[in-house]
C-alpha cells in the first residue's frame, strides 16, 4: 500500500488573543469574534405579553386575542412575534425554560446565526424573558359594561310552562350553540340571547329553526350615524316566536284545514315536535307533519295540555291488528281511577262525582298504544265528556263523533311514589333575571334549567314542571338520544336510609304522636313492598350517560 502524506493545514494567530486557528475573512478565533460581534444586537431581551384573565387569551400581535396553552406552539409564536429584531438573523431553535406558574414570567430560549463577515457565520444561543401582563381584551371590556350588544334574539312561546325552553336548553348546550352569547336573560314567556355582532345572532336564529317550528321577524334600529363617513350604528332584533303547541297535547284542527292535511281526523294529539309538529290521530293512526310555514298561514291552538290529564285504569284490552311504527291500535276499556278509591279515603270528593253519575262508568275507546297496555295498567287520558273548551273548531265537531276518553300516554304511579333517586343529571346555561322581578328575596337566583323567577313562578310550580320535564325524558327514548345525559352520584347517607336517626327526629315524633293516629307497621311495609317493579318503566340506561369531566376534575382536587 502507497503511503498518502495528509494535506497540510495553514494556520495563523488569532489577531486578538494569538491562538492558531484556519485563516478566515477576520482572522479571529470564535471566542474573540463572539467578544467583538454581538449577532443578538436590536434583539430585546425582555418584552411583555398582554393576558386577559375574563376569557384566558393572549394578544397577538397586532389586534388579535388568541387561546394559548401554557407552552404550546401558539404562546411560542406569540412570543416570537413581539421580537423585533429575528427578521435580521436567521432562527434556528426555540423553546421555553420551565418557569413557575404563578410566576407571571415566561423564558423562552432562542438559537440564531448571523453572517458577520465575508463567509463567517456566527451562531450563539440566549434567553428572553417575558412579562405577563394582565389586562382585558376588548370583547371582555364590552361585555363589563351595559347596553353595549348588537344584537338580541327573544325566543317567546305563549304557553302556561316551560317545560319546552327545558328542552330547549338542553339541545343548545348540546350543540354549544350559546358559545357566542353575551349574556342570556329571563323574560316572562322565554328567553333573550344578546350577541355582539348580528352575524351571531343570524347562526342563532338558524340554529332554533332547525330544532323547533318558529316564526322569525327580523327588525332594525338606528341608533348613530355619520353623514361625512356615510356610517351608521345599528341595533338588530330578532323576534323567534315558537308554536305554541307542545308533546302530548290534545289539538283540535279546523276541519277545513284538516282536510288539507292529508284529510286527517280533526281531533288528534301533538306526538312529538322537532321543526315540525307531528299529529297523530290515535283512533286511526293517521299521521301528519306541519311544518312552521303551514302553521302560521291558519294558527290553531291546543285544547288541553299535559297539567289535564287525567289518570285512568285499563280494564281490558284487544289489539285490532293495524301497526305503524311503534303504536299499535287497540280497542281498550277504561275507569277513572277514582273509582277504585274507597269511600274512607276520598271523601267530599266521592260525593261530587257520585252527582254526576259518572264514576263507576266504563269507557270503551280507540288508542294507539295497545302495544304496551295490559289489563290493570294505569294510563293518562283526556277525560272529554267532563271536559269544557271554548273553542269554535271544537263546538263544529259532530258530537256523535266525539269519543269519550282519548288516551295519551302510560303511567307508572307505583314507580313514581317510591321518589327513587335519579342516576343521572342535565346540566344548565347560566342566566340572570330580569331586572325589577319583584320578587320576595327567599327566592331570589331560584330556577331549574331554563325556568326562573319570571311570570309569576313559584317554587311548587317550578318543581312540577321540572319534575314533568323529567319523567317526559325518561319516558321518551327520542328525546334521550336529542340531548346529553350525564351520570349522577347517588350518594345516600345514613340519615336518608334511617331517618328515625335524624337529629330531632324523636322529639318531633314524640310531639306529632300525641295527636296522630295509630297504625300498624306491618300494613305499611306491605303497602310499600305492594306492586314490585314495573318491567315496562322507562329507566335511563348506563350506556347513555356521559361522563361530567368537570365535576371529576373538582372531586380529584378535592381527594388530592
Amino acid at each position: 500500500m502507497e503511503f498518502v502524506p495528509p494535506t497540510l493545514v495553514h494556520r495563523v494567530l488569532c489577531a486578538d488573543c494569538g491562538t492558531p486557528i484556519q485563516p478566515n475573512s477576520a482572522n479571529l478565533c470564535i471566542p474573540c469574534l463572539r467578544n467583538t460581534v454581538d449577532v443578538t444586537e436590536g434583539i430585546p431581551k425582555s418584552a411583555s405579553l398582554s393576558f386577559c384573565r375574563n376569557c384566558d387569551r393572549f394578544l397577538s400581535p397586532p389586534a388579535t386575542w388568541t387561546i394559548a396553552q401554557p407552552e404550546s406552539r401558539e404562546l411560542l409564536a406569540i412570543c416570537l412575534k413581539k421580537l423585533k429584531g429575528l427578521n435580521r438573523v436567521r432562527l434556528v431553535d426555540a423553546g421555553f425554560i420551565w418557569t413557575e406558574p404563578h410566576s407571571k414570567r415566561l423564558r423562552v430560549k432562542l438559537t440564531i446565526q448571523k453572517e458577520v463577515f465575508t463567509s463567517t457565520i456566527v451562531e450563539q444561543v440566549f434567553e428572553v424573558e417575558f412579562v405577563v401582563q394582565h389586562g382585558q381584551c376588548p370583547d371582555c371590556t364590552r361585555l363589563a359594561a351595559k347596553n353595549t350588544w348588537q344584537a338580541v334574539i327573544q325566543v317567546r312561546q305563549k304557553v302556561p310552562h316551560k317545560r319546552t325552553f327545558l328542552f330547549l336548553e338542553q339541545l343548545i348546550l348540546k350543540h354549544n350553540a350559546h358559545k357566542d352569547t353575551v349574556s342570556i336573560k329571563e323574560v316572562k314567556d322565554g328567553l333573550d340571547f344578546y350577541y355582539t355582532q348580528e352575524g351571531h345572532a343570524q347562526k342563532m336564529a338558524e340554529f332554533l329553526a332547525s330544532v323547533a317550528p318558529v316564526q322569525t321577524v327580523r327588525s332594525a334600529q338606528l341608533i348613530s350615524r355619520d353623514t361625512h363617513s356615510n356610517t351608521a350604528n345599528y341595533k338588530f332584533t330578532h323576534s323567534v316566536q315558537i308554536v305554541p303547541i307542545c308533546k302530548d297535547d290534545l289539538v283540535c284542527i279546523p276541519i277545513k284545514q284538516a282536510r288539507s292535511l292529508s284529510n286527517i281526523s280533526p281531533l288528534t294529539i301533538c306526538s312529538r315536535v322537532g321543526n315540525s309538529v307531528h299529529l297523530l290521530d290515535p283512533s286511526t293512526l293517521q299521521e301528519t307533519d306541519v311544518t312552521s310555514q303551514v302553521y302560521w298561514r291558519e294558527p290553531f291552538f291546543s285544547l288541553a295540555s299535559v297539567t289535564d290529564l287525567v289518570e285512568f285504569v285499563v280494564l281490558d284490552i284487544e289489539p285490532s291488528g293495524t301497526v305503524r311504527g311503534k303504536h299499535v291500535l287497540a280497542d281498550a276499556e277504561v275507569a277513572p281511577a277514582s273509582s277504585f278509591v274507597s269511600s274512607s279515603s276520598s271523601g267530599m270528593e266521592m260525593d261530587m262525582d257520585s252527582h254526576h253519575g259518572s264514576v263507576s262508568t266504563t269507557y270503551h275507546t280507540r288508542t294507539h298504544l295497545g302495544g304496551i297496555l295490559q289489563p290493570g295498567d294505569t294510563v293518562m287520558g283526556y277525560w272529554l265528556t267532563r271536559s269544557n273548551f271554548n273553542s269554535p273548531a271544537f263546538e263544529s265537531l259532530d258530537p256523535s263523533r266525539i269519543p269519550d276518553v282519548i288516551l295519551v300516554k302510560k303511567s307508572y304511579p307505583n314507580q313514581r311514589k317510591k321518589n327513587k333517586q335519579r342516576n343521572w343529571k342535565l346540566k344548565s346555561m347560566a342566566k340572570e333575571a330580569e331586572e325589577g322581578a319583584g320578587i320576595n328575596d327567599s327566592n331570589a337566583g331560584y330556577g331549574r334549567g331554563a325556568l326562573g323567577r319570571r311570570g309569576g313562578l313559584d317554587q311548587k310550580r317550578v318543581e312540577k314542571d321540572y319534575e314533568l320535564f323529567l319523567q317526559s325524558i325518561e319516558e321518551d327514548t327520542e328525546m334521550r338520544a336529542a340531548i346529553n345525559l350525564y351520570k349522577g352520584r347517588n350518594v345516600r347517607t345514613d340519615t336518608d336510609m334511617n331517618p328515625e336517626k335524624a337529629p330531632g327526629s324523636s322529639k318531633k315524633q314524640k310531639s306529632d304522636s300525641q295527636f296522630a293516629m295509630e297504625v300498624d307497621n306491618t300494613l305499611q311495609a306491605d303497602d310499600e313492598t305492594d306492586g314490585g317493579d314495573d318491567p315496562d318503566f322507562p329507566d335511563v340506561k348506563l350506556d347513555e350517560l356521559l361522563d361530567d369531566f368537570e365535576e371529576m376534575g373538582i372531586q380529584d382536587e378535592e381527594d388530592a
